[in-house]
């Protein structure tokens, strides 16, 4: 649903509202209807998709979550600029398992719409880190990890972050494999 219909909807609400009080004499009525007033207005600024997805992701379920994202067909005609962050935040979240290099990109526009929680932004960061230290890019990376660190004041992350880390201190595979089974020119000539 369009998030101006909303609006409509609840200016329509109060206005019944008002009629209930003052012309019918109907005060309990028109009480009752100027708090379902409140809903469509609290609906403007928290899409009711994005709060079931909320829902399905703290249950653990990613594929309800997904499904119940999919339902926002526009996120900008839908979605209160506020939660644009989230919209992108929550697709990457529930894209990570099947599709990982979709995820940085969602991420980053989530950072670029920006984030009101701090655990959020420190998760997309670190999403961001483990996107840059499997591209190979350990610079970025450990900028990335330290920013995910100073951001989890909680500490919610830090066996994730300590995990990164030692990742980053293995030696690159590609550049130090040794095989064991490889004959030495020296042994047979």
């Amino acid at each position: 649903m369009n998030k101006y219909i909303k609006i409509v909807i609840a200016a329509v609400l109060i206005l019944l509202g008002l009629y209930m009080m003052i012309f019918t004499r109907n005060l309990g009525w028109g009480i009752v209807i100027f708090l379902l007033a409140a809903l469509p207005i609290l609906l403007f600024f928290k899409n009711e998709y994005i709060l079931l997805a909320f829902w399905q992701l703290r249950k653990q379920n990613m594929e309800k979550a997904a499904q119940w994202l999919t339902s926002i067909t526009n996120y900008q005609a839908q979605l209160h600029k506020s939660q644009y962050g989230y919209f992108h935040y929550l697709l990457g979240l529930t894209q990570a398992q099947e599709h990982p290099a979709k995820v940085e990109p969602l991420m980053r526009k989530a950072l670029e719409y920006g984030l009101n929680m701090k655990h959020d932004r420190a998760m997309a960061t670190l999403n961001l880190a483990a996107a840059a230290i499997s591209k190979g890019r350990k610079q970025e990376g450990q900028k990335l990890l330290e920013e995910a660190k100073r951001l989890d004041s909680a500490g919610m992350m830090t066996d994730q972050i300590k995990m990164m880390k030692d990742q980053l201190k293995m030696p690159s595979m590609q550049k130090h494999m040794h095989n064991p089974n490889m004959r030495q020119r020296g042994k047979f000539f």
